[in-house]
């Protein structure tokens, strides 16, 4: 009974166990459940403010959007309204434009009647003065004819009146020859007279020497180096015989060859030797020939025909006509070309390629009121005579000569002279001239056409900066070279009085092969060896160790390659580097400018590119250069009488070469920014 109800027992409290650990899973379960519920109750309540709040945003924007739609209806109205007036602004300008036009026409027609009448009464007063002429034309006649019978009666009087006036001279010649023989008065007046043609000379002399003092220094310049050119062929003779330099002939390694090849002439030779073949009969020598074979005609020159006379004269007639140039200013020593063209300004032929004939008469009437019209028309070679277009100026049409002299006279040499300096110092004409003469040399010796291969120079942008930063500091640099080559010079005179024996380049055991001997071959020596080493002369000369002369010779090689290598010749590469950075620096700055400024207002692009796309639509809309190119072409081609104001000002600012009217600074976007602020 024990056990049972101990078994029982033990059964109620695993039912209790299980009936508590059921609740306890119950009550978790709920726990989980309310937990679930109240997460979705706050995520319920914050939805609800979340749509509370959106709701009262969105009915504050559409306020504002209210509010904003109608301003931006008022300002259209506004809009409407300004355009409205400037439309009647516009038809009321019209208008006026229309009534301007036709007191025009009425006025050109009245000018027209009043030319008319005034070529009539010009007619009639030219009728009046040709009966004029007439008439005192016959009373001339008339006159004539009155005064030759007049010296018909009077000239029996005259013979007698003659004989009488001879009689009279007859008698007072001695007297007079008698007055002119006092011997002691004449030694006095030779003397004076004589010493007085002495003086002037000397003057002439002495201002002479004045007014060319550095033409005379120049000169003497020239001199000096004629005279250094002379020392160049001295030369240091022994009285030893002179070893006779024998010709070497080149000939090939194999054995029992018959050809030989000359070096200096570069063609195959035969030789004096003859070759026997197996039956011992002499072979004919053989002359090898090599042939070059063209297979393309791609390297067919065409000399283009320059436009450089046009451009030139038109050059020198903008710059006579705006900036004054030989009036008001004169060009620098310096300026070649603008003293090159003084020679053409006063020549009769000029212009003769420009379209614009008239240029030296609009310089004078622009300058001849304040610099003087005989100054100005002896300047431009102007005849005064052609200067008078008046009625009353009648012009002789000149002879048609066809001789051979007439031919030579009219023949303008100045203005032929200044022409051949132009052309020949074109560099375009002087490339396209040496491409031409490669092409024809080619022709006989292909090699030639290597040459061309020096277009790809001219071909690319970039290779054509590094050959002009060779010329853009070209003065400097020949007058750098030109004293780099007086320098030497002087090095080879102390040399060549000092240092001969140093000069020795033979080898042991060969003849002596001085090289400064003569003055012409240490120059050449010390140009093309000393130069070009290192270390300057003293690396390529004996070494002075042990010599009499050596401390001098230490200071000589110190001094040439402190003098040659170090300074000039790092200054003539300093004078190229400097010129090709200050090209490319150039380059960059118009090339960046081109690409962040406006040409027209001179704008950058980071005031349009607030906007998309704003630099660029007002590069080609609003600021395109093209369109300002084709309104001058528009002013040029249409006639000056039918010109509006604004059409008239722009023509007028253009003679003048202003440009005040491009609006710098200043665009429609910028004005609309102003309007608004």
């Amino acid at each position: 009974m024990e056990e049972t109800l101990r078994k029982q027992e033990e059964e109620a409290k695993e039912i209790v166990e299980r009936s508590q650990a059921s609740h306890r899973a119950q009550l978790e379960m709920q726990d989980k459940k309310n937990k679930n519920l109240m997460a979705a109750l706050k995520k319920k309540f914050e939805h609800q403010l979340e749509s509370v709040l959106w709701q009262q945003e969105k009915s504050s924007l559409l306020e504002e959007r209210e509010k904003t739609r109608a301003s931006y209806v008022a300002q259209i109205e506004e809009q409407s309204s300004v355009s409205d007036a400037l439309l009647a602004d516009l038809k009321k300008a019209e208008q006026q434009l229309e009534s301007h036009l036709n007191q025009w026409k009425e006025d050109k027609l009245s000018l027209l009647q009043a030319t008319e009448s005034l070529k009539l009464t010009q007619q009639e007063k030219e009728q009046e003065w040709e009966r004029t002429e007439s008439t005192m034309r016959s009373q001339l006649v008339d006159l004539q004819s009155q005064i030759m019978k007049k010296q018909q009666k009077k000239k029996w009087g005259g013979h007698v009146e003659k004989q009488e006036k001879q009689q009279k001279n007859e008698k007072i010649k001695p007297k007079v020859r008698r007055h002119h023989t006092s011997k002691s008065d004449e030694p006095d007046l030779h003397e004076s007279a004589f010493l007085k043609k002495i003086i002037a000379y000397q003057r002439k002399l002495l201002n002479y020497f004045a007014r060319n003092f550095y033409n005379m220094r120049m000169l003497a310049l020239f001199v000096a180096f004629a005279i250094n050119f002379i020392l160049l062929f001295y030369k240091v003779s022994t009285s030893s015989s002179v070893v006779e330099e024998r010709e070497v002939v080149y000939t090939s390694s194999q054995a029992h060859s018959s050809v030989q090849w000359d070096p200096l002439g570069g063609e195959a030779m035969e030789t004096k030797e003859e070759v026997m073949d197996e039956a011992g009969e002499p072979l004919k020598p053989v002359t090898v020939r090599f042939v070059l074979e063209e297979s393309s005609g791609y390297m067919e020159p065409m000399l283009r025909i320059l436009a450089v006379m046009h451009t030139r004269e038109k050059e020198v007639a903008r710059k006579l006509e705006f900036d004054g140039l030989y009036i008001t200013e004169q060009p620098s020593e310096d300026d070649i070309k603008g003293q090159w063209d003084r020679l053409v300004i006063n020549t009769q032929s000029f212009p003769n390629n420009y379209w614009d004939k008239f240029v030296k008469r609009k310089v004078m009437d622009k300058y001849g009121e304040f610099y003087g019209h005989d100054r100005i028309s002896e300047l431009l070679g102007m005849d005064k005579a052609a200067l008078d277009f008046s009625d009353s100026h009648k012009k002789r049409k000149p002879r048609r000569d066809s001789s051979l002299a007439a031919v030579l006279n009219s023949i303008d040499v100045k203005y032929q002279i200044w022409k051949l300096g132009v052309v020949f110092t074109d560099n375009s004409f002087l490339y396209l001239a040496w491409y031409m003469t490669m092409s024809i040399l080619g022709h006989y010796n292909n090699f030639f056409f290597a040459a061309h291969l020096l277009d790809i120079a001219m071909g690319f942008k970039t290779l054509r900066t590094i050959l002009s930063s060779v010329t853009h500091n070209g003065k400097q640099l020949v007058l750098t070279v030109g004293l780099l080559a007086v320098v030497v010079y002087l090095y080879t005179v102390v040399a060549f009085n000092f240092f001969r024996k140093f000069y020795n380049k033979s080898e042991d055991g060969e003849l002596p092969d001085m090289k400064c001997d003569d003055m012409l071959t240490c120059y050449m020596f010390h140009m093309y060896v000393g130069v070009r080493a290192g270390g300057g002369i003293g690396d390529q000369i004996e070494d002075p160790a042990g010599d009499e002369y050596e401390i001098y010779r230490i200071i000589f090689d110190i001094t040439f390659f402190f003098f040659v290598i170090v300074i000039l010749l790092a200054i003539i590469q300093g004078l190229i580097i400097d010129a090709f950075g200050e090209l490319r620096d150039q380059q960059e700055q118009v090339k960046e400018d081109m690409e962040t400024k406006c040409f027209i207002c001179g704008i950058g692009n980071d005031y349009f590119d607030t906007v998309p796309h704003g630099f660029e639509t007002h590069t080609l809309q609003e600021h395109n250069l093209a369109n300002y190119l084709f309104f001058v072409m528009y002013l040029i081609n249409k006639d000056e009488t039918e010109h509006t104001g604004q059409e008239s000002y722009v023509w007028k600012m253009y003679q003048e070469r202003c440009w005040e009217f491009f609006p710098a600074g200043d665009c429609f976007r910028k004005q609309y920014e102003d309007q608004l602020n």
